[in-house]
């Protein structure tokens, strides 16, 4: 097992991420996070670790903006500002979801597909053994918990590869900003499962307790506790596996508002914890 470093996935959630295109190794949404981190923790430490963005935007945000421009913006609609919000918002959630059989459904894969592409990356500039953490925010959540529970299910579409890619290494699992209950209703409550621990190939010393922690901010109205799904989920708290946080997000601006729903990257209410959590999936213990 190599103790000396750790591999940190970050995916991003509904919405224009501000770029058409993206490089395996180029970061965008993540770069705030990444250096508040790096300025709280020091470089030292931060020479340890291999971070990686899942970047899934472009998949979708052409055909939309293609739509905005042909089907709205040219023929004189309004509020073109709240449209934006509705097409690169809701069209995205509405966009991710899977059904079976119907070999046109190729957003759902595709997503994946991009997912299954940054573990590999982040395989090969750390190595095989290497302990990872997953952050998520928003709808990438839900793409995370789902990828896992078909990695988990022997899905012949992610189910291979080696354990890393496997995310039989996952130390831990962080959602901010997290909406999965907005996808649970179309299912009785006693048959919404949550994913399990996928860490099963690293040493109990790596494995975050609670591994699961869900951070969400009271004024983000797409931030929402996960306890409260379904007596799976509610079980997954009573056993300390799973940790629901109310915290504090954003700036001035955007605090004790929806808009706080953007402001985790950068403030320190979710950096100064997840500092905790990189830490601790390494052994060292908390950042002072």
């Amino acid at each position: 097992m190599a103790s000396n470093k750790i591999a940190v996935a970050v995916i991003h959630g509904m919405g224009s991420q501000g770029k058409k295109t993206q490089g395996v190794d180029e970061l965008s949404f993540s770069a705030g996070l990444y250096k508040r981190l790096k300025e709280h923790m020091g470089n030292q430490f931060f020479q340890r670790v291999g971070w990686r963005e899942v970047f899934w935007a472009d998949i979708l945000q052409s055909r939309q903006e293609d739509f905005i421009k042909d089907n709205l913006a040219a023929k004189g609609a309004r509020w073109m500002k709240t449209r934006r919000f509705v097409m690169h918002n809701l069209a995205d959630a509405a966009s991710y979801r899977r059904n079976k059989g119907d070999v046109r459904d190729q957003i759902y894969h595709r997503i994946h597909a991009r997912v299954h592409q940054t573990i590999a990356r982040l395989e090969e500039i750390t190595d095989a053994n290497t302990p990872l953490v997953i952050l998520a925010h928003s709808l990438g959540g839900h793409i995370m918990s789902n990828y896992i529970y078909d990695m988990m299910k022997g899905d012949p579409e992610v189910a291979a590869g080696s354990d890393f890619q496997q995310l039989k290494t996952v130390a831990g699992f962080v959602t901010f900003g997290c909406n999965i209950p907005v996808f649970s209703f179309a299912y009785k409550p006693e048959d919404i499962h949550p994913i399990k621990y996928p860490g099963t190939n690293i040493p109990q010393s790596k494995r975050l307790h609670p591994w699961w922690v869900n951070m969400n901010d009271k004024d983000d109205a797409l931030g929402m506790p996960l306890a409260g799904t379904s007596p799976g989920y509610q079980a997954l708290a009573a056993s300390g596996h799973l940790d629901d946080r109310w915290i504090d997000s954003g700036g001035a601006l955007e605090f004790w508002n929806p808009a706080s729903h953007n402001g985790y990257w950068t403030d320190r209410h979710f950096y100064r914890p997840t500092a905790t959590i990189l830490r601790n999936a390494m052994g060292i213990g908390p950042v002072t």
